[in-house]
């Protein structure tokens, strides 16, 4: 690998560890916000729905301006467009209930672990990506449960904290990964 191959790679390796972090922390604390407002769909509950797949649009748009070496442009662009659609069709769920909104969070889940996986494959030789590929696998999992759940007694929003939270650990694996390869780089 030429010089300046490495020094893209290690400054991908950085921006994503950095990335990644800020991820999981804003998982923990989204979702314990969840866990305390979840129980039924006021306000408060309704914003955060909202802003979890904002927020995913947001790290998607960092995630495509900083890495300059491994960028699946493709993934990354169908990531925004599904985590844009699923605010909006959120914002529209809320009216018709938990049900809809776990029916509506768990195809997300699903087509966005999908992409997950995608990019995640493609960036494995970076390094630190192997989270992120369990993270993808376990999403299209999830998305399913949401999905069979909305249907049955026990719909509760407050089960969307939980996969935050495992979603929000597999980026910090990824981070503490890619901390390594940045280390070793520089």
């Amino acid at each position: 690998m030429s010089t300046t191959a490495e020094s893209s790679a290690v400054a991908t390796a950085t921006s994503l560890r950095n990335l990644y972090v800020v991820r999981f922390g804003f998982a923990v604390v989204w979702a314990a916000l969840l866990f305390v407002v979840g129980k039924e769909l006021g306000p408060v509950a309704i914003g955060l729905l909202v802003l979890y797949p904002l927020f995913d649009v947001a790290a998607a748009v960092i995630d495509f301006r900083s890495s300059s070496t491994a960028r699946p442009t493709v993934g990354l662009y169908v990531n925004m467009a599904l985590s844009l659609l699923t605010a909006i069709g959120l914002a529209v769920a809320v009216t018709s209930g938990i049900p809809a909104v776990l029916r509506v969070w768990g195809v997300w889940a699903v087509t966005a672990g999908i992409v997950q996986l995608i990019v995640a494959i493609r960036r494995y030789r970076l390094g630190g990506q192997w989270a992120m590929i369990l993270s993808g696998g376990i999403s299209v999992f999830a998305g399913t449960g949401f999905f069979v759940m909305a249907g049955g007694p026990n719909a509760m929003l407050t089960s969307l904290g939980g996969y935050a939270i495992l979603g929000g650990f597999f980026f910090l694996v990824s981070a503490l990964r890619l901390h390594r390869v940045a280390k070793k780089g520089s």
